[in-house]
Parts: C-alpha cells; structure tokens; sequence
C-alpha cells in the first residue's frame, strides 16, 4: 500500500465523488472504484457504505479516512519542510476564480509570482460564486478569490481588495452626461444585472432597497464581460468595478460615473482550507496578494461575481 491509495481515498471522502477524486489524481472514475475495491478485500472490511443515494463511509472508513489525513498531511508537511530548508520552491497553485477577480484584479499577480517563482505551475479555473468554495473544500482547488466573501465552516478567508462601484451606460445615455452624480438617478432606468445567486447582484439590490430605488431588470447575466457587452448596445444601464471597465471607458465605448453621495465598494477575499498544510508554493502565493504588484500596476475596482 503506497501513499497515493491514502491520497486519493482522502480525495474521495472530502470531495464524495469518484469522479473527482479521479480527476485529482489524474485516473478515471473506474480506476478509484477498483483502489477501494482492492483496499477493501486487503483489510476485510467495508469502508464505503453501498446502495444508499449519497455517499457514506462505515465506521471502518471513517478511521481509515483519519489515517489518511494524518498521513497525508504529514507527508505534505514534511515535503513543505524540505522544500523551505532547501529554498528552492517549485511545484503547483491551483486557483479559482470568479470572472472578474480573474480577469481584471489577478492578472499583476500572477505577473510578478511567476517573475519571483517560475519554477511552479500555476493553474487558474474560472467559476461561478458557489463553485469556487466548493472547489476549496473539496480540495480541488488551493485557494478560491471571490467577492463578498461568506463565512463558512472548514474554511478561512483573508481579505484581498476592495472594489469601487461606479454606474456604466452608453456614451449616448442621458445619464452620460455626468460626471458624477446622486444614486437615486439610476430610478427609473432600464439596468443590466447579474443573476439572482450572485453575491454582487444581492449586494446591489440591498443598496437600491437601503435607497429606496426601483430599476426595471432588462437582462441578467452571469458574468461581467457578457453585461458590459450588453450596455455597450445600450440595452440599459449597470453598476460594477470600476478595474473591469477601464479599457472600455479609454476606448469610449462606455461612460462610467461616479456617485455623489457615497462610495460604495466590493470587498474581495481569499478563501482556503482550515488547518491545511500549505505548500511553499501556496504560502509564497499569499505574500504576493498581499502586496501591490511591483510593476506599477494598480488592479483597481471590479465586478462580477
């Protein structure tokens, strides 16, 4: 028995499918069923309870999955250890990310980790809000960005940036006009928002109900790069980070604008697994969120999920 078979049925009881714990280990679906299969006939036992709709360990797979934690975290532990002693970081990051965050605020990032680190694969997925923590806790990912970051159990989140919120419309918009002004003007207009589940859209409609405002919703979206194309035909109007649209606004094909009575913003946080055993590669990845990009670079204000 070597220490992959803990690994990979460590996967499959965080993440409850073999499916995924396949994926993690670079092996199919079938081939982890045949590892517990193979486990079970060499320690007599059952470890994963059969015929029941969701996944289930018995009492026997519940302590062979501690072992395996304890086992693989102290190997990873004492891999962590080696590498620090020797200075030499390498190995892999693996992120996910809402659009936005991805797209607009990590790119200065991952500039200046690769520069610092170029020996570590960094791999970046793009998700939806609810995939991102549930990347993080099935360990499919290392480390999760989203915004309006929730508390949640088993996991620990460090604040990132915070984005500024400013109104986008058509350079031929009335509302184009301003330079800035009151959020009651949005009363009344057509807006482009983001679907129901997302955190950003939930924040926003606390705001226009804190200001007693009322916008007729003409579209939805799930993602920030689809809105703006939207009001870039001036389907209506919107609100997001002011990072995401600073190459439209340059290009004029929106105006943005500024609010007169308040600022409001976006915090963005980084999500990881409580009490894991984070790698060099992991840990350096945290220095450099948080710090300013070395290159000048100012990720500013953004908005999506």
């Amino acid at each position: 028995m070597n220490l992959s078979t803990f690994k990979i049925f460590r996967d499959l009881v965080e993440t409850r499918s073999f499916s995924k714990s396949g994926a993690l280990n670079s092996i199919t679906q079938s081939a982890v069923s045949q590892q517990v299969a193979g486990l079970e006939r060499r320690l007599k036992c059952l470890l994963v309870e059969r015929g029941k709709k969701e996944f289930a360990l018995t009492p026997e797979g519940r302590r062979f999955y501690e072992g395996s934690r304890t086992l693989t975290d102290a190997f990873n532990g004492l891999m962590a250890e080696l590498q620090e002693m020797s200075r030499r970081i390498t190995g892999s990051v693996r992120i996910a990310t809402v659009y936005s965050i991805g797209l607009h605020e990590l790119p200065p990032f991952l500039k200046q980790y690769l520069k610092q680190f170029p020996l570590v694969n960094v791999h970046v997925e793009y998700r939806r809000s609810n995939q991102v923590y549930e990347d993080v806790l099935e360990n499919a990912a290392d480390l999760g960005l989203v915004a309006f970051p929730e508390k949640r159990p088993h996991l620990e989140i460090k604040p990132f940036r915070r984005d500024r919120l400013v109104l986008i419309c058509h350079p031929r918009h009335r509302l184009a006009n301003f330079r800035a002004m009151p959020i009651q003007q949005i009363v009344g207009h057509k807006f482009v928002g983001f679907d129901p589940d997302i955190p950003t859209r939930k924040a926003l409609d606390a705001i226009f109900k804190k200001h007693k405002i009322t916008v007729e919703q003409v579209m939805e979206f799930d993602n920030i790069e689809t809105l703006k194309r939207a009001v870039e035909i001036d389907i209506g109007v919107s609100m997001v980070p002011f990072s995401t649209v600073t190459q439209e606004v340059r290009n004029n094909t929106l105006k943005s604008i500024d609010f007169t009575d308040e600022e409001i913003f976006r915090p963005l946080g980084i999500i990881s697994r409580r009490n894991r055993v984070l790698s060099p590669a992991i840990k350096a990845f945290f220095d450099v969120l948080a710090t300013e990009p070395k290159d000048g670079s100012q990720p500013g204000p953004d908005v999506s999920h």
